[in-house]
């Protein structure tokens, strides 16, 4: 047993029973009202960040029956989320957000026809950066067939990279992690070289890291979400946490942190959709208590506010490795 208490890998089912019996103390949930978008669904948001000296939120535009996305920006107006004006529109699935070197850095999932089925599509992360939206540019292409690749810059001004592989090494999709001095290092290769976190998924099931928070004591908060299908073939999304020592490589158990019964009762994109919150994003605030932006049904986004899932590890030192 190490000081992050990793033990071992649980089922979503095993994890929304200990959901259940905790006092999860949901509250305050809200739906996010988007204009300016033509009819089409915004979802799989990210939390408000500041850009530029504006607070913005980047959400998933789509409509109903498309998977072809655009990632837009949008600012509040009297209570409903209109497109920036001047900022940038992007051919992207699934906006994330972090900041390195002090320059924003923004990505999501590009999706193009797969190489070899015409009937599928193919996708991989891309990553932008730039002093303002206005003036982003292309950074990195990750690998075909890699959602949920993020970055983080660390204390000591080093870079972590979170990866999700699928397939011979990733199976459905677990996540990965490896340092980096600068972002000049990163390429396609190191990206699919890195380790795999343990006792995390099962092969059935998959998940992926969504925003990363550094922690006062060294230690990585890392907001995901992990999912599963059931007998009948329906996706069911929740979101989850754990901390992470960059390290040493240690993370501590997963733990749901919502679920989607939580939230209000609202529209899914198809049938097998229903069950579906896709962390977006974590506000945290000072009261231990913090406000989860979510995807909800891949059809529209809601907040809720939770008990801060990375109170309980902000001060805990992380152990460096000689």
């Amino acid at each position: 047993m190490t000081y992050l208490e990793n033990t071992g890998v649980k089922t979503c089912q095993v994890l929304l029973e200990q959901f259940k019996s905790r006092d999860a103390r949901i509250r305050d949930p809200k739906k996010l009202e988007f204009a300016g978008v033509g009819g089409r669904d915004v979802y799989n948001i990210t939390a408000p960040f500041e850009a530029g000296g504006v607070t913005v939120i980047a959400g998933r535009v789509e409509s109903r029956d498309s998977e072809q996305s655009e990632l837009m920006f949008f600012v509040e107006r009297e209570g409903r989320y209109t497109p920036l004006e001047g900022a940038p529109v992007l051919r992207l699935q699934d906006p994330f957000h972090t900041r390195i070197g002090g320059e924003l850095v923004i990505g999501g999932v590009e999706v193009f026809p797969h190489p070899e089925d015409a009937e599928k599509l193919g996708w991989r992360t891309v990553i932008y950066k730039g002093p303002r939206l206005e003036e982003l540019q292309p950074l990195f292409h990750g690998p075909d067939g890699m959602k949920d690749l993020r970055l983080v810059e660390l204390a000591d001004g080093s870079i972590g990279v979170f990866t999700r592989p699928q397939g011979a090494k990733g199976g459905r999709g677990k996540i990965g992690f490896f340092r980096l001095s600068s972002l000049d290092e990163l390429t396609v290769e190191s990206v699919e070289a890195a380790p795999l976190l343990p006792g995390q998924f099962t092969d059935e099931e998959w998940g992926g890291a969504n925003e990363i928070h550094r922690l006062s004591g060294g230690l990585l908060g890392v907001l995901g979400h992990i999912a599963c299908y059931d007998e009948r073939g329906d996706r069911h999304y929740y979101p989850m946490a754990f901390a992470f020592d960059p390290h040493s490589g240690t993370a501590s158990d997963i733990e749901l942190i919502a679920i989607r019964e939580q939230f209000l009762p609202g529209p899914a994109k198809r049938a097998d959709l229903r069950d579906v919150v896709f962390s977006g994003g974590l506000v945290r605030l000072q009261d231990g208590r913090a406000v989860l932006y979510a995807g909800i049904g891949d059809a529209e986004a809601q907040s809720v506010q939770i008990n801060d899932p990375f109170a309980r590890f902000e001060f805990l030192p992380a152990r460096k490795v000689e």
